[in-house]
């Protein structure tokens, strides 16, 4: 799925605007979510840090993943660090997320060559510790089934 996200700083009524746009049809952007921002609590949050003002950006409505968030967060700062810029529009394509190569991971510790014969792995060496405690002399069910209330299918049709 494709998205965009229009983020606009409106300066007359002191505040920021994030609009989450998704390609629902093919080639046309549908408004998902509007969320508004006081521009006081922008600034507090980019003084305060880029991890400060994703949690801020983040809303119940507007939860975009990380890497989205990040992004989203880079325009808003560039946004309030610029005075000409008014508006930023991001897009995103989720098939370039879920095809992103992951990292490799080192390995922490190397593992030993240690030769195993197949048939020690085969062998059957665990324990009898199993107690023979004998049949189940009492079941507590709910579940009950008469022997006479069965419904033959045949004798229904006739």
């Amino acid at each position: 799925m494709k998205q965009k996200y229009t983020i606009l700083k409106d300066n007359d009524n002191r505040r920021l605007v994030i609009q989450e746009y998704a390609e629902l049809n093919k080639e046309t952007m549908s408004l998902l979510c509007e969320e508004t921002y006081e521009n006081k609590v922008i600034r507090l949050a980019i003084k305060s840090g880029k991890e400060s003002l994703i949690s801020i950006l983040r809303t119940k409505n507007l939860y975009p993943p990380n890497s989205y968030t990040a992004k989203i967060a880079d325009a808003v700062i560039d946004l309030y660090g610029s005075k000409g810029k008014e508006s930023v529009d991001l897009f995103f394509d989720d098939i370039e997320l879920l095809t992103k190569e992951r990292e490799a991971l080192e390995i922490a510790e190397e593992l030993e060559d240690e030769s195993c014969d197949m048939d020690e792995l085969l062998e059957d060496d665990f324990e009898d510790t199993y107690d023979d405690k004998g049949e189940i002399k009492k079941i507590d069910s709910s579940l009950k089934i008469a022997d006479d209330d069965y419904v033959d299918i045949d004798d229904e049709n006739e």
